[in-house]
Formats: C-alpha cells, structure tokens, sequence
C-alpha cells in the first residue's frame, strides 16, 4: 500500500524505496526531511500548474537533489549540485532506467539553484526547482492549504531549519568555494567568511588576457 501524506502519495517502486534508504543513511536528518517536503511541495506545484511529472523521477531527483552537500561525488571540484546529480544518474543508470530519464533526473538536480531556467523545462525539472524554493524561501506559501501543511510539517518537521540548513549549506561546498563563482551558492560563503568576497563577472571581463 502506497505512502500517503497530506493528501500526496508517495510512489511505491523498489527505486524510491532505495533512494529513501540512502538518503535517510547517508544525509542527516535535516537534509532528509528537507528532500521529502520538496517532494510533497513540487506535487503541489504540479496540481496547480496543472502538469503531470513522472511521480517517480520527480521523487528521484528530489531525495537526492542535496547529496552532493554531504558525499562528494567526484575527486575533482564541481558545484555540489553537480556532485547530487551526477549521484543520481549514476544510481538511475544502475537499476535499468533509460539514458533520458536518467538525464531529466540529472537535469533538475544540476539546476535547482538556477534562477530562471528550470521553470521552462520539462515537469519534472520545473516543479522541484518550485518545490525547493517554496521549502527553502517559502515561494508560494501563503498559497498552500493550511491543513495540508500541517500534515507535511508534521510528517516532516522543519525544526530551525534557517540556521541549520544554513549550516549545512555552507559546510556542502567551503572547502571548494570556486565551484560556487557565479551562481546564489557564493551568498553563502559571503555569509559566513569574514572578508570572502568573490570574483565579479565584471573582474573576469577585465582581468583576461585579451588586450581590449
């Protein structure tokens, strides 16, 4: 019998199963109930945007959306959301999923910190993006069913999940702060070093070797 909370059924296959374990064994706490509540806030996404994500992809690409905060994927320096998603194809791509929704699940993980672009991709990618940042910044909370939230936060509780996930955030990638030049990850690392301030666009433009 399938999961059902607030309303909201989690998909009952033996990947979701799988990708529940792991991220509950290898995530905290904090990153776990965070990941579940993207989940449940991107289905609700989805009903108002009237789209149809693949259930199972869309809980895929959520339960390991943050991983890369926690268990680097590479031995080089990438962006942890790269790290999460290259996570996810990798586990996809193992249990006989196809090349292309691997590459949908990897696709909305790489980009779920990216203003602008996910909102005009497929459902999938779209509505965890929305889902993140209803979690993260409250997009559109005034806007969810009271009774369904209190179902979702009791299932999984928030806690202080501002500072902690702040925390958190900032401890996934501190020891690579060049992978965040360029995108929100960098406000972070301002945030919590005193005097780290990035390089500009503007600074790359200027300072490159090109004499005019």
């Amino acid at each position: 019998m399938s999961e059902v909370i607030a309303g909201l059924e989690i998909p009952e296959t033996a990947a979701v199963a799988e990708a529940t374990r792991f991220a509950q064994e290898t995530t905290s706490p904090l990153i776990y109930h965070h990941s579940r509540r993207v989940f449940l806030f991107s289905l609700i996404h989805a009903h108002q945007l009237g789209v149809q994500p693949d259930a199972e992809l869309l809980y895929l690409a959520a339960m390991f959306h943050d991983t890369g905060l926690k268990t680097p994927f590479s031995e080089v320096e990438q962006r942890f959301e790269v790290d999460g998603a290259d996570h996810a194809r990798k586990f996809l791509l193992g249990r006989g999923f196809s090349a292309a929704a691997a590459q949908t699940v990897w696709t909305a993980i790489a980009l779920h910190t990216t203003p602008g672009i996910p909102g005009r991709m497929d459902p999938e990618i779209a509505t965890m993006h929305l889902g993140v940042l209803t979690d993260v910044i409250g997009l559109g909370l005034e806007q969810l069913e009271r009774d369904q939230l209190g179902e979702i936060l009791a299932a999984h509780p928030r806690g202080d999940f501002k500072n902690e996930f702040l925390r958190a955030y900032f401890d996934g990638f501190k020891d690579r702060p060049e992978t965040t030049n360029g995108t929100v990850n960098s406000d972070v690392l301002e945030h919590f070093i005193p005097g780290f301030k990035r390089v500009t666009t503007v600074e790359r433009i200027v300072g490159s070797p090109w004499p005019s």
